[in-house]
C-alpha cells in the first residue's frame, strides 16, 4: 500500500515547475491513488516564484495544502534556502546542483545532489532540467512508477510539444540514473 508522500516542487517560471507537478499527478491518477496537485504563483508574469505542492496517498487527502513537506525538489538557490527550512525532519531535499548549493544546516534530512542543469546541456535540451529532477525523484522515493511518468507525457504536455516527448523520457532515465548509484 501507497504511502502519503508531500513533495513540495519550487523554481523560477520557466524552469517546468508546474509540469513536472502535472506529471506526477496523472502519474499517480493512472496508478489509482489520491492525488492533489497544488500549484502557486508568484506575482510577475516571468521569472517570478513557481511552486507547486504534490501529495500522492492510498487514503483520502483532506488539504492540498502542506507546511512541512516530506520532500524538496528545488531548482533555484533562492528558493531551496526560502523552503529547506520547511522540510520535516527526517525528510529529503533533492538539490540541483547546477544553480544551487546544498543547505549544510539540514543535517537532519538526506540531501541529494543533481547536477540537472548541467545534464541536460549534455542531452542538448536545457530546458529539461526539471524532468531530470523530476527522474531523480521518482526513482529514489518511489511515489510512482517511472513508466507511468512516461505514459503521462503524452496526455500532460500540449500535443504541439509530443514532439519532445523522447527527449524528456531521455532525461528522466538520466536523472533516474542519478539517484540509482
Amino acid at each position: 500500500m501507497l504511502k502519503r508522500q508531500e513533495v513540495k516542487i519550487v523554481g523560477m517560471g520557466g524552469q517546468g515547475i508546474m509540469v513536472i507537478g502535472q506529471l506526477l499527478a496523472h502519474a499517480a491518477l493512472i496508478e489509482g491513488a489520491n492525488v492533489v496537485w497544488f500549484p502557486c504563483y508568484g506575482p510577475e508574469t516571468r521569472g517570478g516564484l513557481a511552486e507547486c505542492t504534490v501529495i500522492i496517498s492510498s487514503d483520502e487527502i483532506g488539504s492540498p495544502v502542506t507546511s512541512t513537506p516530506d520532500t524538496l525538489i528545488a531548482m533555484t538557490q533562492p528558493l531551496l534556502d526560502k523552503f529547506a527550512p520547511t522540510v520535516k525532519p527526517g525528510g529529503v531535499i533533492f538539490v540541483n546542483t547546477s544553480l544551487a548549493q546544498p543547505p549544510k544546516y539540514r543535517d537532519d534530512c538526506k540531501i541529494v545532489e543533481i547536477p540537472a542543469n548541467d545534464i541536460a546541456t549534455e542531452l542538448s535540451n536545457p530546458k529539461t532540467a526539471n524532468m531530470v529532477m523530476l527522474g531523480g525523484y521518482v526513482e529514489l522515493m518511489k511515489p510512482v512508477k517511472l513508466e507511468s511518468l512516461k505514459a503521462s507525457l503524452k496526455e500532460v504536455l500540449p500535443e504541439h510539444n509530443h514532439r519532445f516527448i523522447p527527449i524528456n523520457n531521455t532525461a528522466l532515465d538520466k536523472g533516474a540514473e542519478v539517484t540509482s548509484r
